[in-house]
């Protein structure tokens, strides 16, 4: 689902990968052994971070350095083609068996159809280990790629997910990773609003995002914002700004669709998303009284895109067009309020509403049209690689 925009912002939204500049990635391939001969036995050393009984409610910004700290990484990427590019980014690491996730932006170039990964790949640790790592997959409408190292040898300290219900408002929140290639940086701030909407690489929006003061620049893309025990809430992805570098408006990917995506990436290699087809205005009470939609909250269908599951299921869009509070609507079309027994209060609820249901499933679709409510069955199509 895309959004119809009503406010254009001055600000540009910036992801956050950076180029490597001065920083040096191995070309062999190998761990950084070099060519000694001899055959070495490697050893995996495994940290898993918990929850410490008794901890403190304090906000510990040094403690929760020490227990995170480690588990974060500096990936590096290398392009070929017309680019040749090298970007730097930041990750952490999630299971024992060597899995980290980062951006997908940091080890991709392009958006859409015209998204390629890069050719190398390698990921450093806070202990100094800087090793090749493989692409297991991204997810271009999260921003999230997840990738796998050969653990042998290594020190995995592995960092817990927390949970988008915990997320709120003016909480305290930490950002590690490695802005302009610094690794190992840490900032603090607390969460400055939540439910934002940020780009995603195909065209269609990112619902549910964080929003933070935390200093965040780039460099900082696929690091971990934790939360006060050290768990992540988000992945480090958007800055907004008019000078290139972070002014206290960042953005994270939420925790909650970073674990589905994960989950995906490490069956599948991919993360199939379903697709209704509409474009959407938020309804709130004022333009629902303005124009008699018959309800004051809602998805208010603007568009439908040509031949999708909407289209076909026989859902109405909007077809005169009226300005109201110097936004432009199309009038007529049919309000999304409720997706397979889910409410759906506004256009970025509806988005988070479908991606509960995959795709090829047939889903109850409630509209108000005419100030009636009507019941459409509706059957999901799967996203395409971008909008059109």
């Amino acid at each position: 689902m895309t959004r119809a925009r009503t406010i254009a912002a001055a600000l540009a939204v910036a992801l956050l990968a950076a180029t490597a500049g001065g920083c040096t990635v191995g070309d062999d391939g190998d761990d950084g052994a070099g060519g000694n001969p001899t055959t070495v036995q490697k050893t995996t050393r495994v940290e898993v971070v918990r929850d410490a009984p008794g901890v403190s409610a304090a906000f510990d910004p040094e403690a929760i350095f020490a227990r995170v700290g480690p588990g974060v990484v500096t990936v590096f990427s290398e392009f070929s083609g017309e680019s040749g590019d090298e970007g730097v980014g930041s990750g952490f690491v999630v299971s024992a068996q060597g899995e980290i996730v980062t951006n997908a932006h940091v080890v991709t170039e392009g958006q859409g159809k015209k998204l390629t990964r890069a050719d190398d790949v390698y990921v450093q640790f806070a202990d100094g280990n800087q090793v090749p790592a493989e692409i297991v997959g991204t997810d271009p409408n999260a921003d999230i790629a997840l990738l796998r190292v050969q653990r042998g040898g290594l020190t995995l300290r592995v960092v817990p997910l927390g949970w988008s219900s915990s997320v709120r408002v003016g909480k305290p929140v930490a950002a590690i990773g490695s802005p302009y290639g610094e690794p190992q940086s840490l900032s603090t701030g607390i969460i400055s609003g939540v439910d934002r909407t940020i780009d995603s690489l195909t065209g269609f929006t990112i619902s549910g995002a964080i929003q933070t003061d935390a200093a965040i620049n780039r460099g900082n893309s696929g690091g971990p914002l934790v939360d006060g025990r050290g768990r992540v809430v988000g992945v480090n992805s958007q800055i907004r700004s008019t000078s290139g570098g972070g002014e206290g408006v960042g953005y994270a990917v939420p925790v909650d669709m970073v674990r589905r995506s994960v989950t995906a990436l490490r069956r599948d290699g991919e993360v199939r998303y379903s697709y209704l087809g509409v474009e959407t205005a938020s309804v709130y009470p004022q333009l629902g009284r303005r124009f008699g939609l018959g309800t004051t909250s809602g998805a208010w269908v603007q568009k439908l895109a040509k031949d999708g599951p909407a289209q076909d299921a026989g859902l109405r869009a909007g077809d005169d067009r009226e300005t109201f509070q110097a936004a432009p609507y199309r009038v007529g079309g049919d309000v999304i309020v409720a997706v397979g027994g889910q409410p759906v209060r506004d256009s970025d609820e509806l988005g988070q509403t479908l991606q509960r249901f995959p795709p090829g499933r047939t889903v109850p679709v409630v509209v108000v049209r005419d100030g009636k409510r009507t019941t459409i069955s509706v059957k999901l199509g799967e996203r395409p690689a971008e909008t059109s």
